[in-house]
């Protein structure tokens, strides 16, 4: 039983995802003067690269622990850092934006929904309608039966 006792640890187990001390080293990295060989050396990799206007970078670092026993052990977000990185055509920092887990509860999504544009007397509509008939019945041996029984009326 001591054994057993004296392996277990009270730590919490912190999973770690990204890059560690994002906040930290992403203030070494100076607007219209560091290139992207400088952020490499400094972050390494982005996780994801776009290309826009501009070459986009994006690193990441999360860090998650299993909550408490009252939560029934699910994972709890400790940290949730984003930079995101605009590279001109010339490879030098244009812009940088750093998101703390704070500033994200923050963002307010837009309720408003889009309208249902495919209304039944539209070409789109009565094209898809037609297209999806088509495939549920190739050989129109449907089609066929119903205006059959429709003659004999």
């Amino acid at each position: 039983m001591s054994f057993i006792v004296s392996n277990c640890s009270m730590k919490p187990v912190i999973e770690h995802h990204g890059v560690p001390f994002l906040e930290k080293k992403q203030i070494n990295l100076i607007l219209n003067k560091s290139n992207k060989n400088d952020i490499k050396n400094i972050l390494g990799n982005p996780l994801t690269r776009s290309k826009f206007d501009n070459d986009v970078w994006i690193y990441i670092e999360r860090k998650q622990t299993q909550s408490s026993l009252k939560n029934l052990g699910r994972m709890e977000i400790l940290k949730n850092d984003v930079l995101v990185l605009e590279i001109n055509d010339y490879g030098i920092l244009k812009k940088k934006n750093f998101y703390n887990k704070n500033d994200m509860e923050d963002i307010e999504f837009v309720q408003n929904k889009t309208s249902d544009q495919f209304r039944k007397t539209s070409f789109i509509y009565e094209f898809m309608s037609s297209m999806r008939l088509k495939m549920n019945d190739p050989l129109g041996t449907r089609s066929k039966k119903r205006s059959e029984e429709i003659n004999q009326r």
